[in-house]
């Protein structure tokens, strides 16, 4: 392909992303040239229909003699001063402190030129008042004022020029011709100027009042779906951590239990058939749990049973001795079992125990896992969960892919618990929680004093 048809192929490619902003130029456009001609309109319709309104006054006190004659050279002057004014407005977008100076500046080029057209001199403001409002609304006040400034020169000199020479100011007292033709331009420079100026500041200040609190409105709704959605996440993490605790324990040890059953039925039917009972149960527990967990989602749950807690570990560690070789170890102090821990942490603690025997029968199988309450500490109980290297390879099972030692990580920072996990220096894996204990524990009405070894 040649060098001028590629370029021909790229060019189209090439504008299509400046294609959106044409339609808005063009808008723009058609905007200054409505303004611009909105003005001179209104302008000339006024230089030719002021003089004919005051001749038809029904009190016959016209004063239509004053007027300039159409087409005479000071109407002719102050005409073309009024389409130059407009035509300037035409570059008020891309210049509008420029074209306020050039607009206010005009009128007294016509006031010098054509001092005889006092009575529609007036007209001269119109097209200032549009230069000033367009100014202030694409232009800050901090960057305006000297235009401003420039403009309210303009109209006053402009205006002092036509009333002096027209009153007669260098006739008679000068002094006071010269000040009561500045004091009038002063106020033509007032009306022109300033009053435009304030009104469109008040409007805009309004409209930025606005538009805040729609910005307001919308960062607050914002910021509540924002929290709707943390809500749902975290209701989300603590509805897969239910699911996965439930499955991960129960399911696993019935799958590992039903292939111990398999291996038992010819040689000791007797242990098949209590293998097969510990199936029953674990199936029923999975399903109370899965019916707990579904009622509650749904909010019309009867009454819940009672949450795990640290000493429910007691039961935990004798339903897992049937799939694997599970020894229990309590070292008690002077007070009751997890005496001044909170429920919620000992829920994550019991979640904790479940996953760690889970892991544990399932990725090291037949080894020796030892399970530890310390509860002698006054500050904080500790909670071990260790397995021995896994003697057999683990049976083919999918894994979880983290998720067991994810929901155990948030548990342990939903209550501030400290957990750590790893493997050990001969090859096993530890598991490790320590819980605070939320008041001051007290002394156990009837204790030995000694560990519990089971």
């Amino acid at each position: 392909m040649a060098p001028a048809e590629q370029d021909t192929l790229r060019t189209p490619s090439a504008q299509r992303p400046q294609q959106p902003a044409q339609p808005t130029a063009q808008r723009d456009r058609r905007v200054d040239v409505f303004v611009a001609l909105g003005t001179a309109v209104v302008a000339l319709g006024l230089l030719l229909g002021l003089p004919p309104l005051d001749a038809a006054e029904p009190d016959g006190t016209s004063i239509i003699t004053t007027y300039p004659a159409v087409a005479s050279w000071p109407w002719t002057v102050l005409a073309l001063g009024l389409l130059a004014q407009s035509a300037a407005l035409l570059a008020a977008r891309r210049a509008p402190r420029t074209v306020l100076v050039v607009v206010a500046a005009l009128p007294v080029v016509v006031a010098a030129t054509a001092p005889q057209v006092v009575e529609l001199f007036g007209l001269t403001a119109l097209p200032v008042v549009v230069a000033v409002v367009l100014a202030t609304l694409r232009v800050p006040l901090a960057r305006l004022w000297p235009a401003i400034l420039a403009a309210a020169v303009g109209v006053t000199v402009g205006d002092a020029i036509q009333v002096a020479v027209a009153g007669g100011a260098f006739r008679g007292d000068v002094a006071e011709g010269l000040a009561g033709a500045l004091g009038h331009g002063v106020l033509q420079a007032i009306g022109a100027v300033g009053l435009p100026l304030l009104v469109t500041l008040l409007v805009q200040s309004r409209r930025e009042v606005r538009s805040a609190r729609t910005a307001e409105a919308s960062a607050v709704d914002r910021e509540q779906d924002a929290l709707v959605d943390a809500a749902v996440s975290r209701e989300r993490a603590a509805m897969a951590r239910e699911l996965h605790d439930i499955a991960a324990h129960h399911l696993s040890g019935i799958a590992l239990m039903a292939a111990v059953i398999d291996r038992q039925i010819d040689a000791d039917p007797e242990r098949a058939h209590e293998g097969a009972r510990q199936v029953r149960e674990q199936s029923t527990a999975v399903l109370e749990d899965l019916r707990r967990l579904v009622g509650l989602l749904r909010d019309d749950a009867p009454a819940e049973r009672a949450v795990e807690t640290v000493a429910g570990i007691v039961d935990l560690t004798e339903r897992a001795r049937f799939r694997s070789d599970v020894r229990l170890e309590v070292l008690a102090g002077e007070r009751a079992l997890a005496d001044g821990v909170g429920p919620l942490a000992q829920l994550a603690a019991y979640r904790t125990v479940q996953e760690a025997l889970a892991n544990a029968a399932l990725h090291a199988p037949s080894a020796p896992c030892t399970v530890t309450i310390d509860d002698r500490d006054a500050t904080h109980l500790v909670i071990r969960v260790e397995n021995a290297p896994a003697a057999v390879p683990a049976a083919g099972t999918s894994p979880s892919g983290g998720n067991g030692l994810r929901g155990m990580r948030e548990r342990a920072d939903l209550v501030g618990a400290r957990l750590q996990t790893g493997p050990t220096a001969t090859g096993g894996w530890l598991v490790e929680l320590a819980l605070g204990r939320e008041a001051p524990a007290a002394p156990a009405q009837a204790d030995d004093g000694t560990g519990v070894v089971a």
